[in-house]
């Protein structure tokens, strides 16, 4: 079983980085997506999820120093279930009204925009950052297989200043 999930959004506040007893940073901040329609009626329709997404490592300490609030950007990542009730994080808000929210745990960040953006953003231009891979457990007889493995054969990549590699 595989899952993977794409939002682009803004972030709704600036993040907030902590160190774990172990050493390691997350980084912490929410991301609004919104979609818009027209009814049958003619009438404008919108709507707002809202993500909350973690980012770890080197990761969390990327996004810590150049994200900020309104800063749009593409996350690719996980969706971790709440533990309670195995979908949404479901909470109430000021006004009593019932809300979820949606935790994701961010593999690959893209910062959109420029330096010339309304954001008031200052760090470098649409970049992406990924997180390190994490390795699942493999069973020893698939490790042993995977090491018996040879080498992919190389190839000729030495082209001339005139020549194109297509």
């Amino acid at each position: 079983m595989f899952q993977r999930v794409t939002i682009i959004g803004n972030l709704g506040g600036d993040p907030e980085m902590r160190t774990l007893d172990s050493g390691t940073n997350v980084t912490s901040f929410s991301v609004a997506t919104n979609r818009r329609w027209t009814n049958n009626d003619g009438s404008q329709g919108e709507e707002t999820v809202w993500w909350r997404v973690s980012a770890w490592g080197r990761l969390a300490e990327i996004t810590h120093q150049y994200l900020s609030k309104g800063r749009q950007v593409f996350i690719e990542g996980t969706m971790s279930p709440d533990r309670e009730n195995g979908g949404p994080r479901i909470w109430t808000d000021q006004n009593g009204n019932p809300r979820a929210s949606y935790e994701l745990r961010a593999e690959t960040v893209q910062f959109l925009g420029g330096r010339d953006d309304s954001s008031g953003y200052s760090g470098p231009p649409a970049q992406e950052y990924n997180a390190p891979q994490r390795q699942a457990a493999q069973p020893a007889t698939q490790r042993r297989s995977t090491q018996q493995r040879s080498a992919p054969p190389d190839f000729d990549d030495s082209f001339g200043a005139d020549e194109i590699p297509f």
